[in-house]
């Protein structure tokens, strides 16, 4: 979409557009890029006609009287994809897997609801590695997605299909989710914006649980301000979640009439190592170049536990999803294959449904959480976890506001390039350490390597991502006016 998610409602509410317009646009686009399975394969699941006659409710060509004050909708008819682990009751919720191909949900997340309220429209469920558990989107029982920039190279995962639906054009805001990564990592394979939030800012409910305590709806946006209205539309308390912050959220876009001077800027050590192209350091550092001239504070700092993110978040992780996937078992939704007995049935769904990656996670999590392992490796792990998080306490207790880092090791890699799980998993290196310590992180397009993007990543504390936001809008615009 050439408008802005703000020009859009602009226009929608003004009279100047019509919200049928704006989704013919979008699927235009999408036919145009190839959005379905023999091309980029970004949408696994939409209706069309439903979304039309959805768009013609909000014209009022019915007649009927849609939601409410037009006026208090800040997204007024700005079309919306949402990755496939969000439910809908409009379409299918299958996280990308043959255990949940047919399923349809009852409710909708509490962020569908809200991007609703809010007067934007859901027009379709994107692609996914299933059930989030991947860093590429080819773990997907529907087939990878495709980078729209290079389609011979992956978007990123585990929300790939989401940051391809708003790199490729086809919207300019999409939900993904992120457990270790998979909003940003993406985000910066495609070159656009992706926000993961502090855990707790965004209600899960209804969001399918892959690790409880690391999973959050995060926001990709064409620009920082699709980015700032798709979130600000999404947060805040939900009763329905427990984990949900009673904090309120601040009006995120009010953040690019903020000024650097004042802001520190901390750099980690550990996040440049060495090993790092030296390609995606000069754009780091060419960012921070840049935030200096404009104001800001400069400083280096160190998070002495990083380097042990990896394996902490591989012993966390696949030992809440070992929990969390139980319940698909074939008895009370989802695919059911008959076998011998009771146990055969389980076996034989489960053995069916769930792909080989799934079906690591969930054995290695089992084997962290049995009698004679979960003290040597679960309880460790969440040991090395608090001291994780005390190392963004004291950076940010100490005066630093805001974190500069690479989101990513490497740009977009090849489809199939990689086969090693352990080489996968290296790719949320410097993303799953927020996920660890619950903070808000977001990654900025800041260049690119070969014609393929880099973003720069920011970290800030717990709930304090107004003033991530404040950095991300000054780099957005100093790179937009080429300023050094």
């Amino acid at each position: 979409m050439s408008l802005s998610a703000r020009e859009t409602a602009d226009g929608v509410r003004s009279g100047q557009r019509t919200t049928r317009s704006v989704v013919e646009e979008v699927f235009r686009r999408a036919d145009e890029v190839g959005a379905g399975k023999d091309g980029l394969n970004i949408v696994l699941h939409e209706d069309r006609e439903a979304s039309l006659r959805e768009a013609d409710l909000r014209d009022g060509k019915s007649g009927a009287s849609y939601l409410v004050n037009p006026n208090a909708r800040p997204l007024k008819g700005v079309p919306v994809y949402v990755k496939d682990n969000i439910a809908t009751t409009t379409l299918r919720t299958t996280c990308g897997s043959r255990i949940l191909a047919d399923y349809v949900s009852p409710y909708d997340a509490t962020v569908v609801a809200r991007l609703r309220k809010a007067g934007a429209l859901i027009v379709g469920k994107t692609n996914m590695d299933e059930f989030a558990m991947g860093s590429s989107t080819e773990n997907s029982a529907y087939g990878p997605t495709k980078n729209p920039i290079d389609p011979t190279r992956v978007p990123g995962g585990s929300s790939g299909g989401s940051a391809a639906a708003v790199a490729s054009g086809m919207v300019r805001i999409a939900l993904g989710s992120e457990t270790g990564g998979s909003v940003r990592q993406p985000a910066s394979f495609c070159g656009i914006v992706g926000v993961k939030p502090t855990y707790g800012r965004v209600s899960r409910y209804g969001l399918v649980a892959f690790a409880s305590s690391l999973d959050q709806v995060g926001v990709f946006g064409r620009t920082v301000d699709d980015a700032a209205l798709g979130l600000q539309a999404i947060a805040g308390p939900d009763p329905r979640d427990a984990t949900s912050s009673p904090i309120e959220p601040q009006a995120y876009h009010a953040a690019q009439h903020d000024s650097l001077e004042g802001l520190v800027i901390g750099r980690p050590r550990e996040y440049f190592p060495d090993s790092l192209d030296p390609r995606i350091r000069d754009i780091c550092d060419q960012a921070i170049e840049r935030l200096k001239s404009l104001g800001a504070e400069v400083c280096d700092v160190s998070l002495p536990h990083t380097s042990l993110a990896i394996p902490v978040y591989y012993i966390v992780a696949p030992a809440e999803a070992s929990s969390n996937l139980a319940r698909f078992d074939g008895v009370r939704y989802g695919l059911r294959l008959s076998g011998d007995g009771l146990e055969g049935m389980y076996e034989a769904t489960r053995s069916n449904g769930f792909g080989p990656e799934v079906t690591r996670r969930i054995l290695l999590g089992t084997y962290v959480l049995s009698a004679g392992y979960y003290d040597a490796y679960y309880r460790k792990a969440m040991a090395i976890r608090g001291l994780i998080r005390r190392d963004f306490e004291q950076v940010f207790a100490a005066g630093v506001h805001v974190l500069l880092t690479p989101t990513a090791p490497t740009t977009a890699f090849k489809l199939g390039a990689i086969s090693d799980p352990y080489e996968m998993y290296m790719s949320d290196i410097f993303t799953a350490t927020a996920n660890l310590a619950g903070i808000p992180g977001m990654s900025v397009p800041a260049g690119a390597v070969e014609g393929l993007p880099v973003g720069v990543q920011f970290l800030a504390s717990h709930f304090d991502e107004y003033r991530m936001f404040v950095a991300a809008y000054a780099l957005e615009r100093a790179i937009a006016g080429g300023a050094v």
